[in-house]
Parts: C-alpha cells; structure tokens; sequence
C-alpha cells in the first residue's frame, strides 16, 4: 500500500476483521474502564508517571551509565545498538556463541522493530515465538495487529484452522479433534511449546522497564511463557529500548499500577518477572542486555516530539481509538499500530515514504487517546506538529520565499548589505545616463519579479545610497 488510505481502504472492506475489532476493543475498553474507576487518585497516578518518564528522558543518557554500570556489577553484559543493524548483528553472534540453532522469545516490541526473527533466520536460526497471541501470528504467517493481543484480527475459528494447518510444520501438532473453545485452543499451545521451553538453550526477551539504580530489567506479562523463557535457558538475550529506562527501585511502584490497569484491565499483572544479571545456581548464567537506540535519540532530539519516548506499551489509545477499531493495526505499516504508532513511528523511521508521511492523518483528533494514555502523551497535539512537518519538508518554495530568503542574508551582514547598495547604485546610475533614455521608472523587471512590476511602476534606484552620501559629507556637515 502507498499510504494509509490506502491500507485502511482495504481493511474496510473486510466485514469479519471489522467484527472481531469491534468485539475485542468493546471488550477491553470496558475491563480498562472498570479497573481504572476503583482508583480514587488515578489522574494522580498518570501525573507522577508522567513526571517519572519525563525525568528519566531528560537525563536518559545519565541514567543509561547508571545502569551499565549496575547491571554489569551484577554479572551481565551491556551492548549498545546504533540501529537494527548493529543489534540483530549482536544478537546473532550471542546465539552461535552459545551453540544453538534456535531460540525461544517473550512478545517483544523492539524484537518486531529491529526484525530480529528475519535476522535470525537468515543465519539458520529458528525463533519461537512463546506467547499465545505472538505464536498464533507467527503460525499465520501474519504480522502483529495490536500492542497488547497482536492476534486481535483473528476469532476462535480461526486460531483453531491456524493450528490444525500449521503447527505440525513447527513442532508438535494440534490434535486432530481441535475445538475452538478457548481452553483447547490454550491447551494445544501450552503442549507445543513445552517442548520448546525444555530444549532451548538461549532465550531472547524485550523488557517493560530498566531500572538503572539496580540495574534490574522487568517483563511482566499474563501467561507464564515469560518466566518459563527468563529462568530456564543457560543463556538469556534482552533486546531494550532505551527509553525504558527508570531512574530508581521506587519508580515501579507507580508504573506497575497504571500498566496493568492501562493494558488488560487488571489490577495486577498475573507475572511480574524482575531479574539483576546473573545469580549463581539459579537461571541463566549468561546474561546479555543490548540497549536500542535505533532512532530513539532523534525523538529524543525534538522538543515536541519527544514526549512520544514515554510510551509503556499499554495499548490503551488503540482500544479507544475509533479509526484503529475500523481498520485494525495492519493498515499503520508498522509494529506500532493505532494512535501511538501514527506519531511513534514517523519519527523513528522518518517521514522519507509516502506511507510514513501518511501516518500522521490517520486520526480524527478526537482526544480520546490523551484521556487514556496513563503517561499523558499528548498524542492529538503531536499529530498537528508532525503534519505541520510533513507539510513543510514537501513544500516548494515560492518566488516570495526565496527573494526573503536572499533579503535575510544579505541584512544579515553590514558588508554584504553594502556592496549590495553599490551595485545597485552603479545599475542606477546607468539607468538614468542618456545612454539609456534616462529613465526614471522600471516598466518591467526580470523574472521572477516581472509578474509585480507589470502592475506597478518602480523608480530606478538612485546612483547614491544614503549610507554613501553620509559618508561622503561626513554626516551631513559638508552641504
């Protein structure tokens, strides 16, 4: 698709993704709605998170040495990664030193991001994904459509012809007398990836938060297959953002209460895994953390862009969103779908395709996703900015433009400015010798500037400035 009309286009179009979209936001919606009114001080809640993610962003690279420094006392490995490039790179050289030619995943955004899966599997690496949503995606041959429930485009019938079709290519197959009643369809996962959690020697994970006064990482997560990936491997690989960073140990007091809420309607995660490099005896012994820049300081860099670097990953703003209900999360072109994506992603790959440029209009401005965002991300404003942006690295400048362009550096310096008036003089002066008619006015001037002189009359500049006649009478006192 070149842009996200298009994609969205084609979306509409299909009656069954509209109806499960409209089914699985309704339902969210809801729970979030519900978990959130128990809280007296919720609007409280969202201005420390805020104001804890504004703080960590404003010192990010401060903090970012704090963490190095504690994760590495602790037994771990910090590799830091320019772009995609770099950190796919050293990810894969970590899986062949440790012998294995497969690897188990907790859902990851930054993974999605960078590609990883494609990377690993053009080094003959197999990547499983672990989460029921993520596995159900990967078996479809799909790509993720929501932050939280990437198989939010898909119903029950569905995930079960999935299974049916696909799971013997990847391990052990569904049984044959498969149901889509939700507990079969979770059972048949839970039985294919067992084998996979007992084999696997490397484990690669995202992380929701790092904490740089301990150098800690925290996933948190509903179905266990995180614990399982973070504490069985020998080896374990975090890929992280750094904008997850948080300056202290106490800030998760207040993001684990609007995360859970935010996200799954809950008032706590059902696993909350938090892990400081390595402990001897117990879980891998070969911890590495590579921080992911891959954009992320030029956010940083833009003064009215950068608040989008507070995103948690809740998904709130899809699940209120009325065009992401319409159109599902393919249509952004993106691991980052919905209102946050239309904002978050311009800016990391930037606005160089018309796909990406078109990004910032996928929103009717409604306000919805500020109401719910528990890190108040003024997303609506941020759409205004980028479009404004969109709009002026596409716009041609006009003859106007350029001649105040021209005017504004020849003002800008005393000297350019007078050999200006000399040169104009010296053309004056010869307008008005009788070699030329002596000529008073201009009827007509060079293009660009001949559409302005058609109608007007300009007089011919004098052959003297008045910074000249100054100083040639001394200020005036000589006539």
């Amino acid at each position: 698709m070149k842009d996200f009309p298009s994609a969205a286009q084609v979306a509409l179009d299909n009656p069954v993704l509209r109806r499960n979209m409209a089914h699985a936001t309704t339902t969210i919606r809801a729970k979030r709605a519900r978990a959130v009114a128990e809280l007296d001080n919720w609007e409280q809640l969202r201005l420390a998170a805020e104001a804890i993610k504004d703080a960590a962003l404003h010192r990010l690279d401060e903090h970012l040495e704090t963490f190095e420094v504690n994760a590495t006392a602790a037994g771990a490995r910090v590799h830091w990664a320019r772009d995609a490039e770099e950190a796919n790179r050293i990810v894969v050289e970590l899986v062949r030193a440790a012998g294995a030619t497969e690897v188990v995943k907790v859902k990851s955004m930054a993974t999605q991001e960078i590609e990883l899966n494609e990377a690993l599997a053009a080094a003959g690496i197999d990547a499983w994904e672990t989460d029921l949503a993520e596995l159900i995606v990967q078996l479809g041959d799909d790509w993720p459509s929501h932050i939280l429930v990437p198989a939010i485009h898909r119903n029950r019938a569905e995930v079960r012809d999935i299974f049916l079709r696909e799971m013997a290519r990847a391990g052990r197959p569904a049984p044959a007398d498969l149901t889509d009643d939700p507990g079969r369809l979770a059972e048949a996962a839970r039985l294919h990836l067992r084998e996979k959690f007992l084999r696997a020697r490397v484990a690669v994970s995202g992380a929701n938060f790092a904490v740089a006064d301990t150098g800690s990482l925290v996933v948190v997560e509903s179905e266990g297959n995180g614990r399982m990936c973070l504490t069985l491997p020998e080896t374990l690989i975090s890929v992280v953002g750094i904008e997850k960073v948080l300056p202290s140990w106490r800030d998760l007091e207040v993001m684990l209460q609007v995360l859970p809420r935010s996200s799954t309607g809950e008032r706590e995660n059902p696993y909350t895994s938090v892990w400081t490099g390595v402990s001897p005896g117990d879980g891998p012994q070969d911890v590495h953390i590579v921080l992911l820049d891959n954009g992320r300081t030029d956010v940083l860099a833009d003064p009215d862009g950068r608040s989008a670097l507070r995103c948690i990953r809740c998904s709130a703003c899809l699940n209120v969103c009325p065009v992401y209900e319409r159109v599902g999360g393919h249509a952004y072109g993106s691991v980052y779908p919905g209102p946050i994506g239309a904002v978050l992603t311009p800016q990391l790959r930037g606005t160089t395709t018309e796909f990406d440029r078109s990004l910032p209009y996928a929103s009717s401005l409604c306000g919805a996703c500020f109401d719910v965002c528990p890190v108040r991300i003024d997303i609506p404003s941020m759409l205004v900015h980028l479009r404004t942006r969109v709009v002026d690295e596409q716009r041609r400048p006009t003859a106007e433009q350029v001649a105040m362009t021209v005017a504004g550096w020849m003002f800008g310096d005393h000297r350019r400015l007078e050999a200006a008036e000399k040169a104009v003089g010296v053309a004056g002066k010869a307008l008005r010798s009788s070699a030329f008619g002596k000529k008073s006015t201009l009827q007509a001037l060079p293009w660009p500037a001949t559409a302005w002189s058609r109608t007007r009359d300009a007089p011919v500049p004098p052959a003297e400035s008045f910074r000249a006649w100054w100083e040639r009478t001394d200020g005036g006192t000589r006539e």
